[in-house]
């Protein structure tokens, strides 16, 4: 199994250890809805360096991108990130990421850990450009900085101004006392803040640096149990759970980064399934009754029938109320419907309402 280069203090701090998408991960250190609380409140920090780094450059670096994944590359300025995703050819998705633009002839694409390995082989089963391919995962760290006081408590580790950084925009330079870090003002928990790309040799030091200027803004180190109910309570997406090879983006509600002003792999039967219209549709739910939906629960209609699945469900730290996602057919999946969990024997009630579950 692999391992961070923070994983001896993730030991040391005697976090919950689990092996995740290959690597041994924090799943926790003091409990779910601590951690979870610490970062809608206060400020966290989550080491997700098992994450991807792929390093697009050349002359037609662009052309590459455009044609992999679904949303217009061609629109990023310098500085600036897009989330995307990289359609199959069967109406499914390879995986979603994050594309960062540094100038005409570099890019960062930065895929889910579990896909490293298949995402590489995709894009370069489609590079017939002049572009090159770089996979940089084993020499990159990251750490997402998230919560309210972020931006307050990092400034005093980076000369950067990084109250200027927009919301997907990101800048290189110093950040605890390393250089060349990528300070990117993106995350995955709905609570602001950064994630931090950097080199492994660096990775001690600004762990440590991030915790000494957090310390008097509350920050904890956090793990992936509550970066889970986090993105859940925005209504985010999770690989393998919300979206896969079988889910295309107009079912999963990813209508938004499909641009059909391009030529990109299978964009013909997708804009197809867009003007028709799918047969199912990524919903999210709030549970009425008693019981927790689980990931793969059946979700039957008032009259019992199966009309879909669930995909993602926990109990909501902030809402304290059970919440989830799920595919439903489409003429279900109407806001204030009402569907039914299967749970066991018993059919819990629950209700269709417009994500984010969490409204700040």
């Amino acid at each position: 199994m692999k391992t961070t280069a923070l994983n001896h203090i993730h030991h040391q701090l005697g976090a919950k250890m689990v092996p995740f998408a290959g690597y041994e991960m924090p799943v926790s250190y003091t409990g779910v809805n601590e951690e979870h609380e610490t970062v809608r409140k206060h400020l966290g920090v989550f080491d997700v360096s098992h994450m991807g780094e792929f390093f697009v450059e050349g002359r037609e670096a662009l052309n590459l991108i455009q044609k992999v994944t679904t949303n217009d590359a061609s629109k990023l300025v310098d500085g600036q990130a897009q989330y995307t995703c990289m359609p199959n050819t069967s109406g499914g998705i390879v995986d979603d990421l994050i594309i960062y633009k540094f100038n005409e002839e570099k890019f960062m694409m930065v895929v889910n850990a579990s896909n490293i390995e298949k995402d590489w082989d995709w894009i370069n089963s489609h590079n017939s450009f002049d572009a090159k391919l770089s996979d940089l995962s084993d020499e990159y760290s990251l750490l997402a900085i998230q919560g309210p006081k972020a931006v307050e408590a990092m400034q005093s580790i980076s000369p950067h101004n990084l109250s200027d950084i927009k919301f997907y925009h990101f800048e290189v330079g110093e950040f605890g006392g390393a250089q060349e870090v990528i300070i990117s003002a993106t995350g995955y928990t709905g609570s602001g803040g950064f994630e931090i790309y950097f080199k492994n040799k660096d990775a001690e030091q600004i762990w440590a640096s991030v915790l000494e200027a957090g310390k008097d803004y509350g920050i904890k180190p956090i793990g992936l149990a509550a970066r889970d109910t986090l993105r859940l309570e925005m209504g985010m997406c999770l690989y393998g759970n919300d979206i896969d090879e079988t889910t295309s983006p107009i079912e999963a509600k990813l209508g938004w980064i499909t641009k059909f002003n391009k030529d990109f792999i299978n964009a013909e039967a997708l804009k197809k399934e867009k003007e028709n219209g799918p047969s199912r549709k990524l919903v999210a739910f709030e549970v009425m009754d008693k019981g927790i939906p689980r990931h793969g629960y059946e979700l039957v209609n008032s009259e019992g029938e199966s009309i879909g699945h669930v995909t993602s469900g926990t109990m909501s730290p902030s809402l304290k109320k059970a919440i989830g996602m799920g595919y439903v057919t489409t003429e279900e999946a109407k806001f204030g419907n009402e569907i039914f969990i299967q749970i066991r024997k018993k059919q819990v009630k629950a209700v269709i309402v417009k994500p984010p579950f969490y409204k700040k």
